[in-house]
């Protein structure tokens, strides 16, 4: 292997591709700790939509969310390959765990620098920040590549204000119970 060749692929970074509602994602790998089946799901009452409930994954409680209904793609419809990808996000510098329902995941791709094309401008009152960038899937698809911190920042923040409240909580020396009667 030439010089040239390693240096262009040690540039390559490793994206988690998946499906929603029959377009192409992808995430970096990094981001990604496991991918589930799909469990089943407690629903929390007053919740928005796109938050399908929690897992209890290995005695942790994980918020999960329908990511393409939170893009505004439509609630999943699930098949044998639904799944759920758990995802690591980084919240006031905590890492915070959040599962991520998609209707298929498909590879790990590695993309090099040149292969990623910059997010179109859309005008000014579409937000695109959550958009990493377009990654050439081929010479005529592309994938969507996501900034998944940004597009789940609000959720992240959210479920850790819940551990903290827990936490805090349970320092004091009352049980979660009385907490919320004390709320009410």
């Amino acid at each position: 292997m030439s010089v040239k060749n390693e240096t262009i692929q040690s540039q390559a970074t490793q994206y988690l591709t998946f499906m929603l509602r029959e377009e192409g994602f992808a995430i970096e790998i990094s981001k990604v700790r496991e991918v589930l089946d799909v469990t089943t799901m407690t629903r929390i009452p007053r919740m928005p939509e796109y938050l399908s409930g929690v897992i209890n994954l290995r005695g942790n409680v994980v918020p999960v969310m329908d990511l393409g209904q939170k893009l505004g793609m439509g609630s999943i419809e699930y098949t044998k390959n639904t799944c759920i990808m758990i995802v690591e996000l980084e919240v006031d510098a905590n890492l915070v765990e959040m599962g991520v329902l998609t209707d298929s995941v498909q590879m790990v791709l590695d993309l090099n620098p040149e292969d990623i094309e910059s997010v179109p401008k859309m005008g000014t009152n579409l937000n695109t920040e959550f958009i990493k960038g377009m990654g050439r899937q081929t010479e005529e698809k592309f994938l969507i590549i996501l900034d998944i911190d940004k597009v789940l920042a609000s959720e992240g923040e959210a479920a850790l204000r819940e551990m903290d409240s827990t936490a805090s909580v349970q320092a004091v020396g009352s049980s979660p119970e009385e907490a919320v009667g004390a709320e009410a």
